[in-house]
């Protein structure tokens, strides 16, 4: 296994089906990865959103007793079961950060140059596109 960076056509990437022999694959793989690392950065930034409205819907006295205690339904605030759901939906959020974070850096490990480009551009792209919408969430 080449353990610099080349520029080649030929590269197994991430699983033994994903094997490229030709341009045209270069190409549709490079592809493939640019949106792979358009969509972490877009998760990166949907979890920093929820983040935000996770915080706002938080009840304004939040104490360790009002977390750790149970209380009755009737006197639940709904302010809390919006929290939890919001956790709930930042955890999946942060699964999928992980899951894309690794297959874009397993797929850099492969030592391919037009590979290592395309997560680059791709990270670029994303963070481009995507971090003016922070604002309005």
């Amino acid at each position: 296994m080449q353990m610099t960076f080349y520029f080649s056509d030929t590269v197994v990437l991430l699983f033994d089906f994903w094997s490229v022999h030709s341009p045209t694959g270069m190409v549709l793989s490079v592809l493939v990865i640019l949106l792979l690392s358009v969509l972490y950065e877009a998760v990166k930034m949907g979890k920093a959103v929820l983040l935000r409205r996770a915080l706002l819907a938080l009840p304004r006295s939040l104490s360790h007793e009002a977390l750790t205690e149970p209380q009755e339904e009737e006197q639940s605030d709904p302010a809390q079961g919006r929290w939890f759901w919001f956790h709930v939906a930042q955890t999946l959020f942060h699964v999928l950060q992980v899951v894309l974070g690794y297959m874009v850096m397993l797929a850099v490990m492969s030592y391919n140059a037009w590979i290592f480009l395309g997560a680059i551009a791709g990270s670029t792209l994303g963070y481009f596109m995507v971090y003016p919408l922070l604002g309005r969430g």
